[in-house]
Order: C-alpha cells, then structure tokens, then sequence
C-alpha cells in the first residue's frame, strides 16, 4: 500500500512500484480507490471500469523479461453490489436495489462502509488460491503482488482500521468474518505500507505522524520513499560558500567571459542570488532528510523529471526502485 501527503507523488509512485514488482513474467495488480482515474492518465489509457485489465509490460529484468500489469479502479457502489451478490446472493435484486439508489445511500451514509467494501476487494484479489486452470477463460487471474494507490496519509489509519471498527461492532455472520480476515492480512507480514514525501516540512511531519499512527495501530509499515528530490548542482563546499556570503563576483565574472558570455554587475549579481536562494533550499532539504532517516526504517529517493511523467518516466523510476532494493 502506498500513501502519503497530497501532492507528493504517491500515485505515481505506486504505479512505479508496481511496474517495479512486475519481472520475470509476474503479475501484478495496481489497484486505485479515490475515484480519480489517475493509473489511466498516467498509461494514457481509457478510464478503467471495475474490472481488472492489463495496462502495461513490467520493468524487464536483466534478461529482458517482465511481467503484466494489470489494473483495477474499485469504487465502493460495485463493490458492494458484488458483495452483496457473494454473499447474499442477491443478483438482479442487487441491481434493482442500485437503480433506485439504495446503493448510494447505503456507501455514504454508513459509517465506515466505503472503506470496508474497498479494503475487501483488494483481499479479495491477494486471496485467491493458485489455479492448475489459469489459461481457462473466464478464470480469475492470481497476483504475485498486488499495489494499492491508498488515500493520504492524513486518512490512511482511519482507512485501514475501519474493518477492526466493524468487526467490533458486528459479532457474527459474513460482515465479521470479512472484517476479521481482511484485519490479519493488514497486520501480517504480507503487508507493507510504504510512505512517500517530499523534502519540506509539512509532508515530513504527516509522514512521521502517520508513521507513529501505523505502528500504534498494529500495521506494518514499509519504507519511506522521497519523491521529486532536486539534482545536486553545486557541491557542498560551493553551497556553504554561498550561503555564507563569501562567492567572489569577480570570479564569476572572469567564469562567465571565458565562457563566452557578455557579462554585467546585475548579471553576475542575480546569479549569486539565485545560487544563495538555491543554497537555501539545499539546507532545508538536507535538514528534512535527517528527519526522514531517523524514522529507521527503509528510505528511497526519487528525482524529479523535468519533463513530466508518462510511461517512459514510470519505466525509470521503476528501475530505480529496483536498484536501491524496494522491489
């Protein structure tokens, strides 16, 4: 599972990691929950039903081989119909019920319910049993490893704990039996929920806290992945140089004419200011990324692509994630 602040990457991430785990003719199921068809954006393909579909080819491995993803959009209105025809086989009856909009009602009224009917069908998709039929057709395809793009790290406990909530509060029948069984595989080892940030100091700070909120409520917490990091264009002399105020102008101005560049006092003086306000931010990134290392568990980096993120960039990433061991 994959969380983390808005706006730090976390679907992309996902869909990297995902990509990542897909080698070696591996399947993988990349699930999203927050209804915002953002795995079809990113693969440039059409807004996904509720229905798993193979979007992409893995990151290959050193032979050249990769695996399948594939891809599912959850929303909690199908999944309820579905699990109300699993359970309680309503069938036609299900439908009749999603006509006249108690489907609706039932998902946002309830509390807790939404989240329940999306944490089940992605136990659903880690469950199933190994098929000696795989090539039958209709049979359902078994994972080796399934993604999920969970939501923000503001919400994720909540999220996750929601099915301990219900099985309090339902003592027995299929609702308790599903919420008990969709707890043990959270709280398992077959579990991790992996955090992505930023280096700045609120999405540091909610990755912390939703660090300390998984670990008190008995999940697993995976690796802290820091995402859109800048490239190191000056080297840790040059930036100290330049935060303490100590460039030489004159230096740069002979730099620049050697370069071939027609040079003036604001040139060479905006130049500097922008190296120090570069210097700055450096600082309080180092100064964020100790923060991140001390939370002891695994750490990733990422950089930023300048030139935005399509299939070709997720592929890269991928093979990152690969080379520093998250997959």
């Amino acid at each position: 599972m994959v969380t983390g602040k808005g706006g730090t990457g976390k679907s992309t991430v996902a869909a990297a990691l995902a990509l990542a785990l897909a080698t070696s003719g591996k399947n993988v199921l990349l699930c999203e929950v927050e209804g915002r068809q953002g795995i079809a954006r990113m693969f440039d393909v059409d807004p996904l039903p509720y229905e798993e579909r193979r979007i992409a080819k893995g990151a290959p491995d050193r032979d050249g081989r990769a695996g399948q993803v594939h891809a599912l959009h959850i929303d909690p209105e199908s999944a309820l119909l579905e699990y109300l025809a699993m359970y309680y086989k309503l069938g036609r009856a299900g439908k009749a019920l999603d006509r006249f909009g108690v489907i609706d009602f039932a998902t946002t009224i309830a509390p807790g319910v939404r989240d329940v009917l999306l944490t089940g069908k992605v136990y659903e998709a880690v469950q199933r049993p190994r098929r000696s039929d795989k090539g039958r057709k209709g049979a359902a395809i078994t994972y080796d490893a399934v993604v999920l793009d969970a939501p923000p790290t503001g919400r994720i406990g909540q999220f996750l704990g929601v099915n301990s909530e219900l099985a309090g509060l339902a003592k027995v029948g299929p609702i308790k039996s599903q919420a008990d069984k969709v707890m043990e595989l959270l709280r398992s080892p077959r579990t991790a929920v992996h955090l992505v940030t930023i280096l700045e100091e609120m999405p540091v700070q909610e990755t912390s806290d939703g660090i300390a909120e998984l670990r008190d409520a008995g999940l697993p917490v995976g690796g802290v992945v820091v995402n859109l990091v800048r490239p190191r264009a000056l080297s840790t002399h040059a930036l100290a140089l330049v935060r303490d105020d100590e460039v030489d102008p004159t230096g740069i101005a002979s730099d620049l004419k050697r370069a071939k560049v027609d040079v003036d006092a604001a040139l060479v003086a905006s130049l500097i200011d922008e190296a120090r306000d570069h210097a700055v931010r450096r600082q309080l990134e180092d100064d964020q990324r100790v923060l991140v290392n001390a939370e002891d568990v695994p750490v990733y980096e990422l950089p930023r692509l300048a030139a935005g993120i399509d299939r070709g960039a997720l592929i890269d990433l991928a093979l990152l994630l690969r080379e520093q061991g998250m997959a």
